[in-house]
């Protein structure tokens, strides 16, 4: 199973949603994983060194991929339970190339005006992949939210937002917490840090959600 992150929009923790799914992945799927870093950036790939640093730490492998990856991921599969791709935050060839073959792609937003701006863009290129990939299964998901009870209603109205283009938004989300930043400082997963804590929850109901989605049934595009 190829399991995408990506989105247009950078800074909203796609390589941290996509680094916690890999270790939930590894950790109670007990599921083989390949990391595909297809950031410029390298945040997954300097994420993995650091968790190699660590021999207490159970490996998992990761490899750079740039460009026209479709049939790099389609040989990768056979190798692996799941591949998780990490796709930058921009609109480029490898997040287009990567749609056309993956069966889920979660795409993190924080609810933020500028964040929500890019919703119609992701749609559009969605929809195309769609033609190309039919199982595709597609979700939005919220990261980052602000904990006080008075911005509940924010929340609410981007999940909002984002439905509102026959796309699937998932129940679950991340809060803001420090602990994301320390974990992956450190290479590691915030259930390696703290299995019973908040952010360990939030991560495996995001997990789960996803997983739980039958194939086909996550949106319905115009």
């Amino acid at each position: 199973m190829i399991i995408l992150i990506g989105g247009e929009k950078g800074g909203s923790g796609k390589s941290c949603l996509a680094q916690n799914i890999a270790v939930y992945l590894a950790k109670y799927k007990e599921a083989t994983v390949l990391m595909v870093d297809c950031d410029p950036q390298r945040t997954t790939s300097d994420w993995i060194q650091a968790r190699s640093s660590n021999p207490q730490l159970p490996i998992i492998n990761c490899v750079q991929l740039y460009g026209k990856i479709r049939n790099d991921l389609l040989s990768l599969e056979n190798h692996y339970d799941f591949l998780v791709v990490d796709c930058g935050g921009q609109d480029n060839l490898a997040l287009r190339a990567a749609m056309s073959v993956a069966d889920h792609v979660l795409i993190p937003l924080r609810p933020k005006r500028r964040d929500l701006k890019t919703v119609p863009h992701m749609e559009d290129i969605l929809s195309t992949c769609k033609m190309v990939n039919p199982k595709l299964n597609a979700s939005f998901v919220m990261t980052q939210c602000p904990s006080l009870p008075n911005q509940a209603s924010r929340i609410l109205e981007a999940k909002e937002v984002c439905d509102s283009f026959g796309i699937n938004v998932l129940d679950a989300i991340t809060y803001s917490r420090n602990i994301y930043d320390d974990s992956e400082e450190n290479g590691e997963s915030v259930i390696e840090i703290d299995p019973k804590g908040k952010a360990a929850e939030e991560i495996i109901a995001i997990a789960e959600e996803m997983l739980a989605i039958e194939p086909g049934n996550s949106h319905e595009f115009s």
